[in-house]
């Protein structure tokens, strides 16, 4: 009797669990999808990476300052406000006091001033997110020296305040507060052209506020040969004042004025041995119609 056997079922094999593709050089294996997958997504990654360039470029062109050079006449509150410079002469001088020196007054043709050079230096200064500790750290530092930041303001207030009035409640004032005369008027001497002193000169350092010593009109606001930067102003009393070797100007011709106003900076402008203000009261607005300047303040109430 025949023994009973078993089949047993033929086992596939591994190249029959792949798909199959029939073609005249034989049977492939279809697997071109892995290919097509990466491929789509490196077209895709592709605009995304020329985006963020695009974005990027705009930015560092904007961030790149501009380079402006000193011609003759020039002052830095006259280049600032061509210029349109946020924060005037002060922040001009700033970003290039190693470039014009410890004098604002004294800048020379042919300087090379940057404008807007740290512009972007607040943005530069932020805390980053990634370092948390080291902003929390240096919060209470910050904390501490706020009080003493506003204890301050008061008393910068009070300063101004004083400055654009007189005791005497007359609306003039002294062209530089609580200074001395060092030349007086009508001193000779062969270092004036005309043999004596037109005007009375003031102690003051370099970027000491100047004020109008009364209320008027500005006449003229400039480069006015060996004067230096200098203002010239007509008071409700027909005579005029004038404000020579200033750093800076901060009026234009045309502009209104008040006793005490702060007009520009005192400076070494001009035909000068060092930083002082000359000034002088005169008749009319040209050189050569001066009269006492300190008996003219004293008639209208200003001690000196």
């Amino acid at each position: 009797m025949p023994a009973k056997g078993k089949h047993r079922r033929t086992k596939t094999g591994p190249i029959s669990r792949g798909v199959l593709a029939a073609g005249t050089g034989g049977a492939v294996l279809a697997l071109p999808l892995i290919g097509a997958t990466g491929a789509h997504a490196a077209e895709q990654s592709a605009p995304a990476a020329k985006s963020a360039a695009a974005h990027s470029a705009p930015a560092a062109a904007k961030s790149a300052p501009k380079t402006y050079s000193v011609v003759s006449g020039d002052y830095l509150a006259k280049i600032a406000g061509e210029q349109k410079i946020k924060g005037g002469w002060q922040k001009l001088y700033q970003d290039n006091r190693d470039v014009v020196g410890e004098d604002p007054g004294l800048i020379l043709p042919g300087m090379k001033l940057t404008l807007g050079a740290k512009a972007s230096g607040s943005a530069e200064t932020t805390p980053s997110k990634s370092a948390p500790s080291a902003a929390k750290k240096a919060a209470p530092a910050e904390k501490k020296a706020a009080p003493a930041e506003a204890t301050s303001a008061p008393a910068a207030k009070t300063a101004d305040s004083s400055a654009s009035q007189e005791s005497t409640g007359s609306g003039w004032a002294a062209p530089v507060e609580n200074a001395n005369v060092t030349t007086q008027y009508r001193a000779s001497g062969a270092s004036w052209s005309s043999g004596y002193h037109t005007g009375s000169d003031f102690q003051a350092a370099s970027g000491t506020s100047v004020r109008s010593i009364g209320p008027g009109t500005v006449v003229s606001a400039g480069w006015s040969g060996s004067y230096g930067n200098e203002v010239v102003i007509q008071h409700s009393d027909g005579m005029y004042s004038q404000y020579a070797h200033l750093s800076s100007l901060e009026v234009s011709a045309g502009q209104t004025v008040t006793g005490g106003q702060q007009i520009g900076l005192s400076g070494t402008t001009g035909n000068s041995t060092g930083p002082h203000l000359h000034f002088e009261v005169r008749t009319g607005p040209s050189y050569g119609s001066d009269v006492d300047p300190i008996a003219y303040l004293r008639s209208h109430g200003v001690s000196i």
